[in-house]
């Protein structure tokens, strides 16, 4: 079908769902995993349309802010669409959090309307007396206090709009360190689908196109899940939607549907390392042209078993919420340089010690980038600690890290993470990594706790595999396995089980909360995610 010839933008600048539903509008634009349920480009960009005449008619103009909070449902992406092509900053908030801190948020960010699905009723429900007067829709059902956005947004006009206003996000932090921050991004300056950075870098690097099938098996309102699904669509690919992560849900999905790319986190690798063999060998994943990871350090030896098993179509990247740099690495690059997380494809790296002033190639120092700008919404002291002391035109993440001879990074822990014993540094990332892959470990977190003759010592905080008893004998055995790797001085002297610990579904660890169960309040070092 010729693209539609009222909506030139559409040819002009094809990267958004209104150039994909012009030309082909029966193309998928999603398909959710649970239920095989298709939305096709034409409906996604008819809905976004519809949502974005009903925040017009609140009221709402380019640059206001709106927020919603809802499950991996199937009408998530078009919401974000409409609240992008209102022009609106939009702001997705985690499911899991608790009606006061989604309260704090909807606040902070100023938001004008609130989006969410009956399946968060109870947060919801609360919500209503914390967060004043503003327009609440709500998918699926209603409850006092929300609007049904059926009613509300389905009968308005679908076609498109007089005019386009690309919007932007503005994505929190998990909230693992305390109240989370918004990272305040420019409302774009080009037309409506002009391409932007992470556009052109899924397409160059990592095969975005037209007829692309790409596998999310994230929650969709984390930063990386939300931004690569939209890049696909912005395309014209196809997403697949996972409402939880599987891992054999996730290769049969592969296998089924001939997935192109698919972006996970290490601990979704080790997940399906820990797969029977049989299990493994049932489905086929030579479609795979390309996976991603990111979020996390990546042990060593699970990378390198997920090439031997895939293939050199992995590829890696650092990078934060907040855009102030990207680390890349293919899975040559990364071979040749086992454990790096790549060189810089934007912003330059500087390895800073706490003087602020670059260490030698090797040492280990906080990473900062140069020739990124960003700031926290509403929180200046926090922009400013994110800034080098001697050269405020550097930013961190709050990372550690090194450089080797040829300029790859290194991540070796978050400097919130650091564990000072007797006067020395530990960077437990390294004792995770290990206890992580031993068969009897389904899952670990490796912390400082109190010592009075030392300030802090090694903990390890486990979570036993399936069938295995957690008790003294295997302690004593995961600290021997550690000491057989590692100094001792990196080595957990105690370890603790936990039937779940509570990590976050896109892979990160709610590392202060299993902290504080072991340090009084006013006596814990400040700990990170």
């Amino acid at each position: 079908m010729a693209p539609d010839e009222t909506n030139p933008a559409a040819d002009e600048h094809p990267w958004w769902p209104g150039a994909r539903a012009a030309a082909q509008p029966d193309a998928p634009a999603q398909i959710m995993a649970d239920t095989g349920d298709i939305t096709t480009y034409a409906e996604l960009h008819a809905g976004a349309n519809r949502l974005a005449r009903w925040l017009q008619g609140q009221g709402l103009q380019p640059g206001d802010h709106v927020a919603f909070c809802m499950e991996n449902h199937p009408r998530y992406l078009e919401v974000a669409w409409g609240c992008d092509y209102a022009g609106l900053v939009f702001t997705a908030i985690s499911s899991r959090l608790t009606a006061e801190e989604a309260a704090y948020i909807i606040g902070d960010c100023g938001a004008r309307a609130y989006v969410t699905s009956r399946y968060l009723a109870h947060q919801a429900a609360e919500l209503v007396p914390l967060t004043g007067e503003l327009p609440r829709l709500m998918l699926d059902g209603i409850i006092a206090g929300y609007d049904s956005y059926e009613d509300s947004v389905d009968g308005l006009d679908s076609s498109d709009l007089d005019h386009y206003v690309e919007g932007v996000d503005m994505l929190y932090s998990s909230g693992t360190t305390g109240r989370p921050k918004g990272v305040d991004l420019p409302l774009p300056a080009g037309e409506m689908g002009s391409p932007n950075a992470l556009v052109l870098l899924t397409s160059m690097l990592f095969g975005f196109q037209p007829g692309s099938i790409y596998l999310s098996p994230a929650p969709l309102y984390h930063a990386a899940p939300l931004r690569f699904c939209m890049s696909a669509q912005r395309a014209g690919g196809t997403v697949i939607v996972m409402t939880r992560f599987d891992p054999e849900q996730y290769l049969a999905l592969i296998d089924r549907y001939k997935v192109t790319q698919t972006q996970v986190v290490p601990t979704m690798f080790i997940r399906l390392l820990k797969l029977p063999e049989e299990v493994r060998s049932r489905y086929e994943v030579s479609s795979l042209t390309h996976v991603v990871h990111a979020a996390a350090p990546c042990p060593v030896e699970a990378k390198q078993a997920m090439i031997e098993w895939w293939g050199p179509i992995i590829h890696e990247y650092y990078a934060g919420t907040e855009g102030n740099g990207f680390v890349y690495c293919n899975s040559e690059q990364w071979l040749a340089h086992p454990g790096t997380v790549g060189t810089a494809l934007q912003g330059q790296i500087h390895i800073c010690g706490p003087d602020g002033e670059e260490v030698a190639a090797g040492e280990a120092g906080t990473i900062y980038f140069g020739g990124g700008e960003f700031r926290y919404h509403n929180d200046d002291a926090k922009t400013a600690e994110s800034r080098n002391p001697s050269h405020p035109e550097w930013s961190t993440l709050g990372d550690i890290g090194y450089l080797d001879a040829d300029g790859f990074l290194y991540l070796t822990d978050r400097k919130a993470h650091m564990i000072i014993s007797g006067g020395v540094n530990i960077y437990p990332q390294e004792a995770e990594n290990l206890l992580a892959l031993h068969p009897k470990v389904d899952d670990v977190a490796v912390i400082g706790v109190p010592n009075e003759e030392m300030g802090e010592e090694v903990k390890a905080v486990v979570q036993v595999a399936p069938g295995v008893d957690a008790n003294q004998d295997l302690a004593d055995e995961l600290i021997a396995y550690c000491r057989e790797h590692l100094a001792h001085y990196k080595c957990p002297r105690t370890i603790d089980f936990d039937p779940e610990l509570p990590r976050h579904p896109t892979g990160k660890l709610y590392k202060r909360l299993v902290r504080d169960r072991f340090w009084p309040d006013a006596a814990a070092p400040a700990a990170g995610a």
